[in-house]
């Protein structure tokens, strides 16, 4: 694996058994991705960031997101231990600029897709 944020074999993984699916699951992963980004921008307490975060790196470990599912067992980890605020809004920055990163690079997966569909369809 040489993408530090997208493991390229869980995604072609994932195309194998999802099939006509496949471009619905990047389109669910993105959605559910950014109201579970919103709820930790607004969390205040350590209980519900530790089981927003929780959620996150599962899914996001599901879908191949290595990076992003790292930071968010780290914040699933500091929030557990109680670190400041302070320290857990860094972690969330982090978070958030790495879903910057990877939802372009899920986007034009679910084109190629797409396009790959259509283009197998027309012969």
């Amino acid at each position: 694996m040489d993408d530090p944020h997208l493991n390229r074999d869980v995604l072609v993984a994932l195309q194998e058994v999802m099939e006509d699916e496949y471009p619905m699951l990047l389109d669910t992963f993105l959605a559910d991705s950014e109201e579970r980004l919103s709820l930790l921008r607004q969390q205040k307490d350590a209980g519900q960031l530790m089981e927003t975060a929780h959620s996150f790196k599962g899914s996001s470990s599901n879908m191949g997101a290595v990076r992003l599912a790292d930071l968010c067992h780290e914040l699933e980890h500091c929030a557990k231990e109680q670190h400041p605020l302070p320290e857990l809004e860094k972690l969330i920055g982090e978070i958030d600029r790495e879903f910057a990163v990877v939802r372009p690079l899920y986007e034009a997966e679910r084109q190629r897709s797409r396009y790959e569909k259509a283009t197998v369809r027309r012969f």
